[in-house]
């Protein structure tokens, strides 16, 4: 088998006196996709946060190509390959689309390969091309959502975090944004996904993991979360 892409050993963080993660241990392969569930303030969104460096390791160690990347400002990740899709979208509102897809590039130089990725944006989010001079604020929350996928996606990632990308859309919206997930994943990046709809997250990936008050409670693959009763009561409405 390859070598993980990113690795988490270990991993403890807390915001002041609370403890966030108890000991967080996972790995992501190369071509993967792999769900990250669990009910509200189960610690998903702090672990991308933690794995980008917005929030301290305390104790533990993450590697991203087989280097530990604790402690690593988080501007200089996506120039390594490793960018986050973050909860709520946080695209530029008073920018274009295009100045926003632009501002993903950011650390890029070579103008002939960042036009090019732009119109490969426009082919996976055809509204967007329409779009392109619309301040970002002036999308649909759906319409933001793929802007905030695309400009990742300037940032050719090896690895995209991405948390909760279905949240607040209408259920039409969310089936076109995970059926575009899975295809950016087979045009080969690989993706964590932390999700709400446990459901269409564990149907999206290989692998998954459930997380329970910061800490890992189960973890196999999705069709067998997806099949596991206890998850199903517990997250799938069942």
């Amino acid at each position: 088998m390859a070598a993980p892409l990113l690795e988490l050993q270990d991993v403890h963080a807390s915001y002041g006196s609370i403890k966030a993660l108890k000991g967080i241990s996972l790995t992501v392969y190369p071509g993967e996709i792999v769900a990250m569930i669990g009910a509200n303030g189960a610690g998903k969104s702090t672990t991308l946060m933690t794995i980008c460096g917005i929030v301290q390791v305390q104790k533990g160690d993450i590697f991203y190509r087989g280097t530990s990347i604790k402690g690593t400002p988080p501007e200089t990740l996506p120039p390594l390959g490793l960018c986050q899709v973050p909860e709520g979208r946080r695209i530029f509102p008073r920018l274009t689309v295009r100045e926003n897809l632009e501002l993903g590039a950011f650390y890029r130089r070579e103008r002939t390969a960042i036009d090019r990725d732009i119109d490969q944006a426009y082919s996976f989010f055809p509204i967007l091309k329409e779009r392109r001079n619309q301040q970002g604020g002036t999308l649909s929350g759906g319409e933001q959502q793929m802007l905030a996928i695309a400009r990742a996606l300037m940032s050719r990632p090896k690895l995209l975090l991405m948390d909760e990308p279905s949240l607040g859309l209408a259920p039409k919206i969310v089936q076109k944004i995970f059926d575009i997930i899975a295809e950016i994943n087979k045009e080969g990046t690989t993706i964590l996904l932390v999700e709400q709809n446990a459901n269409l997250a564990l149907q999206t990936a290989q692998r998954g993991y459930v997380l329970e008050t910061g800490a890992i409670s189960m973890e196999d693959q999705a069709a067998t979360l997806l099949d596991n009763p206890d998850i199903r009561k517990a997250y799938l409405g069942e």
